[in-house]
């Protein structure tokens, strides 16, 4: 995307500052302040990871300082335009105006980006989304709600060849850090596993047109194709490759889990096959349902993984914070030590030694009302379907022939 590098960064930037509902008057009273610097892509390329990301955060810190919260928090919220360069300087100018902490790196290169900035003031960067591996243990101050692609690309490759049977694919990547990630990690976890690659096809910069690479992978009748970019990337392909009349399954990555992502193919996306971390709106656990209902009502539509993420990062952060805000090393240790088995809404977090997540990505098939339905629940309900009706067929079997029999001992 080309921007206008002329202009200031405060004239392409968007910023927001909210205060905690224990109010002004009590920052001269003795009240500890902490201001959360907050940097995501609120317009641009990524924005719909950003928004969803900033709209979570926003909600939890609601909630959060308007029930009895020991610390006066604010949110100073600043739009990295879509571009890594701008998150860092954005990011530089926060910590120096005196944030103690930020949240940020909706996608992989604006967090590695900024990690830089990170070290050098020596204070906690805390990514609700960027899931790039090369992120694993880069830096003592930064930590990631989403797990690494590592994991993934694995689940992925490991179901692909195990579950679906899947000899061969061809796998597409952009070329960007999140995709180039996990393509990597699932072309060498498949290729262990015994598939083959038959080819890695990469997607040129800035291209719009996706007819010439689909055709390639219709070319190559691989058993599937494993599309790693980002939403509108693995949206225009999916596309192509229904009007091409593809054969093979359709794997990507959560990059494609958004609503907007799948509204934006349509009923092309029913039967596409992708991996994330677990989220699920209609869970029964009562965290889950406030979340989700509080969503709605702010918001007027269902949240996605990545709204939720941003939420789960606000909740851990605050919780880390509570008695730890006086130096960044207090809080790295706090979200070791008080983040423990954490009841997110994306599930238990918990902080590795190299600041990861420990979370195990699931695999979801999107259903012809184009909603997520976890894969190996829709095969355990499927298989208990299939055992019904055959249980159901032995009764009637049964039954004709005992009325069979008493119709012979009538006679």
């Amino acid at each position: 995307m080309t921007k206008d590098t002329t202009k200031s960064i405060a004239a392409r930037t968007f910023t927001t500052l909210m205060i905690a509902a224990l109010g002004l008057g009590a920052l001269g009273c003795g009240q500890d302040t902490i201001q959360v610097g907050v940097v995501m892509p609120l317009t641009g390329e990524y924005q719909t990871y950003g928004e969803a990301n900033r709209r979570g955060v926003e909600l939890a810190f609601e909630q959060i300082t308007s029930n009895g919260y020991p610390l006066v928090l604010t949110l100073a919220v600043e739009d990295s335009g879509s571009d890594p360069e701008q998150a860092k300087q954005l990011l530089d100018q926060l910590f120096d105006a005196g944030a103690f902490v930020a949240l940020g790196g909706s996608v992989s290169d604006e967090a590695l980006a900024m990690v830089e900035v990170a070290d050098k003031y020596n204070r906690i960067l805390l990514s609700p989304s960027a899931t790039n591996p090369r992120l694993t243990g880069t830096s003592k101050n930064f930590y990631r709600i989403a797990p690494s692609d590592l994991t993934e690309g694995n689940k992925m490759a490991d179901f692909a060849f195990r579950t679906l049977e899947l000899g061969t694919v061809a796998v597409v990547a952009e070329g960007q850090s999140f995709a180039r990630g996990i393509q990597e990690a699932f072309t060498t976890a498949f290729k262990k596993q015994g598939g083959e690659v038959l080819e890695q096809i990469d997607v040129p910069p800035n291209t719009d047109d996706f007819a010439g690479l689909m055709e390639r992978v219709v070319t190559l009748e691989p058993d599937a194709v494993y599309l790693a970019a980002y939403e509108a990337g693995v949206a225009a392909m999916i596309l192509e490759l229904r009007r091409l009349d593809f054969k093979g399954r359709i794997l990507t990555t959560h990059a494609f889990s958004s609503p907007a992502a799948i509204a934006r193919v349509g009923r092309g996306a029913a039967g596409v096959v992708l991996t994330q971390s677990v989220f699920e709106p209609d869970s029964e656990h009562a965290h889950v349902q406030k979340f989700v209902n509080a969503y709605r009502e702010r918001y007027g539509e269902e949240p996605d993984l990545f709204a939720a993420e941003g939420y789960d990062a606000m909740n851990v952060l605050a919780l880390a914070l509570e008695d730890r805000h006086t130096l960044p090393t207090d809080l790295q240790r706090g979200l070791h030590d008080a983040i423990k088995e954490f009841p997110g809404v994306t599930g238990a977090i918990q902080f590795d030694e190299s600041n990861d997540v420990r979370k195990f990505p699931r695999v979801y098939i999107i259903g012809s009302d184009l909603s997520l339905y976890d894969y190996s629940k829709r095969i355990e309900e499927n298989q208990k379907k299939l055992r019904d009706k055959q249980e159901e067929i032995k009764r009637r079997i049964d039954e004709i022939r005992r009325n069979a029999a008493g119709v012979g001992n009538g006679s």
